[in-house]
């Protein structure tokens, strides 16, 4: 056999490389190891690579293509894919659906973190025009709560109480159905929370949870100027609070005497950890029923997914759409369900 030339060798060890850390990327799903969270935040440019390797080895080397097909493919059935090709199915008559939008509305300040006059105003107008039947709001603006904005949706349950401020994010749920009961999780030691409410949807009751989980807290201005080893080891430590915080929700929705729809940012992609230990058998409209790679945030320019929307696998997803408003740094999402009828 034929040596390899320098410039082959180093195409090979690059090769096992990255095919190592893509194999490492499905492993972090099934293990509480915080340090292996980071990788999963590349797997979208971890296939893409193996991807380009599959082609260069197939223009030359044919046995080492195997090295990336293998692991692509393991990871396909291991992690699923990022992108949807899924389209609007339009066949149920709308009055047996309902939709739902999840919208992270940064206290409705706009996009660059300021108090910006419009923004609030902007946001409001998006929401009215969409018309969904349910809105769950992370980072809602408090000033909103006795405010005429959202006559059209007259149950709503908002985290908040008038006084001392007590410094968290402030969560929110606008129906046009019936609110029955509702409550809140307390993530300790953690300005995040979680909400749900007992919504009546047409002759059905679901629980509906919106939640926000730890924040990674990092923006391209604080990495320039935080020490490499201490940013590790924050960010480490926000996965381990991530992960116990998913452990709430999801030992509570086990107990949930209702049909559960989750709504939130979970400020983690689906290759995570804390989104498989939170959807179980659920099912996640985008894959279901949304098109393209689903980004609803930007982060130094790279898209990523990270607010979703689950469903109990019993509820059909006729649609989900991603916005693009650019007012909030994230973007909002929408989904339209049917439930079948008993």
């Amino acid at each position: 056999m034929k040596k390899l030339s320098f410039f082959k060798r180093i195409m090979l060890f690059l090769n096992v490389i990255v095919v190592f850390c893509l194999f490492l990327a499905c492993i972090v799903p099934y293990t509480s190891i915080a340090s292996l969270a980071f990788i999963s935040l590349t797997v979208p440019a971890l296939v893409c690579i193996n991807m380009l390797f599959v082609l260069f080895w197939s223009l030359g080397k044919k046995i080492y293509l195997t090295l990336s097909l293998t692991v692509l493919v393991y990871g396909y059935f291991t992690l699923g894919s990022f992108i949807s090709f899924k389209s609007f199915s339009s066949s149920a008559n709308q009055e047996d659906t309902f939709s739902i939008m999840s919208f992270n509305s940064l206290g409705f300040r706009g996009k660059n973190d300021e108090w910006e006059r419009t923004a609030g105003d902007t946001i409001v107008k998006f929401i009215l025009e969409q018309k969904p039947d349910i809105v769950c709001f992370q980072e809602f603006d408090y000033k909103k709560i006795r405010s005429d904005y959202f006559q059209e949706y007259p149950y709503k349950y908002v985290d908040f109480e008038f006084g001392p401020d007590n410094g968290r994010v402030i969560q929110a749920i606008y129906s046009k159905y019936k609110i029955l009961d509702n409550a809140f999780l307390d993530f300790k030691e953690s300005s995040n929370s979680a909400i749900y409410a007992d919504i009546i949807v047409k002759s059905d009751t679901l629980r509906v949870y919106n939640l926000h989980l730890e924040s990674l807290k990092i923006r391209p201005s604080y990495i320039k100027k935080e020490r490499s080893d201490r940013l590790f080891v924050r960010l480490r430590r926000t996965f381990e609070v991530q992960q116990e915080q998913a452990k709430i929700v999801r030992k509570h929705m086990n107990d949930s005497p209702y049909r559960n729809i989750v709504c939130g940012d979970f400020n983690n992609t689906q290759f995570s950890k804390v989104y498989f230990n939170i959807k179980g058998n659920l099912k996640d409209t985008f894959l279901e029923a949304g098109r393209g790679y689903g980004e609803t945030i930007k982060f130094w320019k790279f898209p990523f997914r990270i607010d979703m929307i689950l469903t109990d696998p019993s509820i059909e997803v006729l649609s989900h759409k991603n916005y693009k408003i650019n007012i909030s740094d994230h973007e909002p999402i929408m989904a339209t369900f049917k439930i079948p009828h008993q």
